[in-house]
């Protein structure tokens, strides 16, 4: 089968998928030596999200929630409401926690942008 925008053939697409396996199945680095693995988080890096409204069990700030939100919707989300934009964010890989948290929110209610959608979410409306 011809796979035109491939820049690598199905030989090496089966490696790589091969060297992947042990990462993909334990969740994390499988080589031995150090280098090999990413560098931790710095003090001064973003907090990732991991509550319903806040990152490392801290209440949530609004510029955390709309950094994760952004990470994770474009501007051509909106308009929309809270059922449209859980479901973009699941589309997208977002943790369950924020889409849960988002799908949460009044069904009846229409979110213009980013900055109203992370207000509704940290209760600063």
């Amino acid at each position: 089968m011809q796979r035109g925008s491939d820049r690598l053939n199905v030989h090496r697409d089966d490696e790589m998928k091969h060297e992947l396996k042990g990462l993909l199945r334990s969740g994390h680095p499988t080589r031995v030596e150090e280098w090999h693995d990413p560098e931790p988080a710095a003090d001064d890096d973003p907090e990732v999200w991991s509550g319903p409204v806040g990152g490392l069990g801290s209440p949530a700030s609004l510029e955390r929630t709309r950094l994760e939100l952004a990470r994770h919707l474009s501007r051509h989300a909106f308009p929309a409401k809270p059922g449209e934009l859980a479901r973009a964010l699941r589309r997208s890989n977002a943790p369950g926690a924020l889409v849960d948290a988002v799908a949460g929110l009044p069904h009846e209610d229409r979110y213009e942008n980013l900055q109203q959608l992370a207000q509704a979410l940290v209760g600063g409306a």
